[in-house]
Formats: structure tokens, sequence, C-alpha cells
């Protein structure tokens, strides 16, 4: 009896392990094979434009960030600037980018000579990466975050998910002691029992980068997943805030013109963070509110700092300069720490570079399992196909 019923499990499991196969197999191979492109974006662009991310430095000072925006646009029109990345470095240059236009496209940022605003280029690899992100992330679907293209590869990401479970269990071997049985494949095979091999083993050793993937994609996929998650490693007051809708104030509104909100700068936030840090950051990406807020959110990374999870989060009103809120990655708690580090952990930068590698190396090998699965399954059918017998052994009414 019990061994009826667990070969009903593996039966069924095996129906799900392969419709889900078959139904997302593309979708997985090209959101893999993406996301392996984009492993190492940072080291890419940073040597595609190392001529133009710096300047000599000079004994004159920076420009400070608005007097750098109003040269810079100062007889073209670059559109509206909507962040500057700052360095402590003084031969490093100043990356401004801009918002979307009317019809949604965003202009490329530029790197600026931040002594004069002499413009040095665009970064090239810019909008390759952004177009390679868009499609890992929503598909290239309108909208982009707001669009289906999100809730898609969500359901792409439970799909591997269950796919890696199932297979786990369909091949859990009799002797599962056995390090050989698990992960070396019999390349002695060929035809049927090769793809199965291959198929099982590698994904036995890729099985557990996969479920980091899909786990830490989920973030991005559904709010439901995210509140879920810092519900249950965030404090309870980091948990609520971040439950809250965000609540921005009001801009002041111009003398004589009640209904038209005063354009922000970056001046004042600029000069209560340098007094808040001092020389301890090492670069600061300053963004402008998006909405009808004068709060500027300021990430900064301290020297040395290199994984996006690193970085120190400021809040700051642009008309007043006021320290508005200021969350700092030492003071997080384990559980805090590891929501910062979600994007590091799902490219597999929390590793270093190593990390990096076996993450865009497993990627790559996405679509090894669309090739060996399909293979499998055309092979079954072959093989449920009734044998059809000659025509000259048939009888007449056959």
């Amino acid at each position: 009896m019990a061994a009826r019923l667990g070969h009903t499990i593996k039966a069924t499991l095996f129906q799900v392990h392969s419709i889900a196969g078959l139904v997302l197999a593309l979708l997985l191979a090209l959101i893999a094979l993406t996301g392996a492109v984009m492993s190492f974006e940072d080291e890419i662009v940073d040597h595609l434009n190392a001529g133009i991310m710096h300047v000599a430095p000079r004994e004159m000072p920076a420009l400070m960030p608005d007097e750098l925006v109003a040269r810079l646009k100062a007889g073209q029109d670059l559109g509206a600037v909507s962040a500057v990345t700052l360095s402590s470095d003084p031969a490093a240059t100043v990356r401004v980018r801009f918002a979307r236009d009317e019809q949604g496209t965003r202009p490329t940022s530029l790197y600026v000579d931040p002594y004069d605003a002499h413009v040095l280029g665009s970064p090239r690899g810019e909008e390759f990466f952004a177009t390679v992100r868009r499609l890992h992330r929503w598909l290239l679907i309108p909208g982009d975050a707001k669009g289906w293209g999100r809730q898609i590869t969500g359901v792409v990401a439970i799909g591997l998910i269950v796919m890696l479970v199932s297979g786990l269990v369909l091949r859990w071997p009799r002797r599962a002691s056995s390090v050989k049985m698990w992960l070396k494949p019999n390349l002695g095979l060929s035809g049927r029992g090769l793809h199965r091999s291959l198929h099982a083993v590698i994904g036995t050793w890729v099985l557990p980068v996969y479920l980091v993937m899909a786990l830490t994609g989920l973030w991005y996929a559904f709010d439901w997943y995210k509140d879920g998650v810092v519900w249950l490693l965030a404090r309870p007051e980091v948990s609520a805030a971040r439950m809250q809708p965000k609540m921005s104030a009001k801009p002041p509104r111009a003398a004589g013109h009640p209904e038209q909100a005063r354009p922000i700068g970056f001046d004042q936030a600029w000069t209560t963070f340098q007094r808040e840090e001092g020389g301890r950051f090492s670069r600061a990406l300053l963004t402008l509110p998006a909405g009808p807020g004068t709060a500027i959110r300021i990430r900064s990374w301290a020297k040395g700092m290199t994984l996006e999870a690193t970085r120190d989060e400021f809040r700051i009103d642009a008309v007043t300069g006021q320290l508005v809120s200021a969350e700092r990655y030492v003071d997080k708690t384990f559980g805090e720490k590891t929501i910062a580090a979600i994007y590091d952990i799902h490219r597999g930068a929390i590793l270093g570079w190593p990390g990096k590698l076996a993450f865009m190396i497993a990627a790559g090998l996405m679509p090894l399992f669309l090739v060996t699965g399909i293979l499998l399954y055309l092979s079954r059918r072959k093989l449920r196909r009734p044998a059809q017998p000659p025509l000259g052994q048939l009888v007449p009414g056959e």
C-alpha cells in the first residue's frame, strides 16, 4: 500500500514537473540568459567608460550640484535632471541622470567634469544593459514595473521553485548517501540515457543557485512576498514603517503663485549630507522626489564598500536642509541586512566575484535543461506510441 502511494505521488510530481517545464521553458531560458549577461555589468561598464570617469584634480573647489546642473543645461535642452552621483574623490566625475520624458523614454545619462560642468560623454553600454534589464525583469512589456511583466516573471519564479522541489524528489536515489550517484553524470550513455543523466545531475549541481535566484527574484515580483519577508526578518517598528504608505511633505508655494510649486534643487540636501557624513563616504547618489514632496533621497556608500547592500540612506528636506531620516547599514539587525542584500544575494555578489561567476555559469546553463527536457519529452511520446504492424501482415478488416 505504501509503495503504491509513493508511486502515485511520484507519478503526479512527474506530471507537474513535465508540464511546468514545457510551459515555462522558453521564459526561464530568456530570464536566465539575460541575468547571466548582467552578472558583470558594473565591471564591464566601468571598463568601457574608464576614459570619462576621471579627471585631473584641481586646486579649485568642485561646483555645487545646482550650479553644475545650471551650467550643464545652459543653452541646451537636456530634459529634467532626476539624480546626480557625487564622489569624495576629487578625480571622480559627476554622473547626471535624467527623468523620463512625456513618451516614457529616459535620456541617456552624462558624465560631467565636477569643476566646470564640461560634458565628458555618455556612458557606453548603458542603453544596452538597460534594455537587457527590462527584458530580464519585465519581458519588455509596456508599463515596466507597473505592467504585467512583473507578475509574469514572478509566476515563472514560482514555477521554477515547483520544478526544483519536484525534480529533487523524483531524483532521490535509493542510495542517497552516494556522492557519485548525485554528482557524476554518466557520459558513457547515449540518446535518452545521456539526456536524462545530464538533466538530472547538472540540475543537482545548480539546484541551490536556482533556488536562491527564484526566492530572491520573488522580492521584485510581488508586494505580498516583499511584505512577508520584511515582517519575518525586520524589527517590528521597521516592518510597520515599511507597510505604511509613504508620505512626503508638500513643497512650499511660490509667493504670488499659490498653485505653482517652487522648484527644488540639490544644494541644501548636499550640504546637510556632507555635514553629517564628513569624509566617511565614497560616493553618494542624490535623487529628487518623483512626486510633489521636497525630501531628497541620498544613498551613500562608505569607502571600500562595493556591495549594493552596504549603503546608508538619508532623506533630507531640499528646502530647509533638515534631516528627515537616516538609515545606516551598521545599525541594522542581521535580518535587516539580509533584506538590504537581496539584490546582491540574487546575483551572487554577496560571495564576491567567485559568487557572481558561479551564478552566471548556472544561469547560462538554463538552456541545457530546456533542450534535454524537450528531448526527454519527445522520446517518452515515441516510446508510448503503439507499434504499427507491418502492412504485409494486415488482414481484412484491419
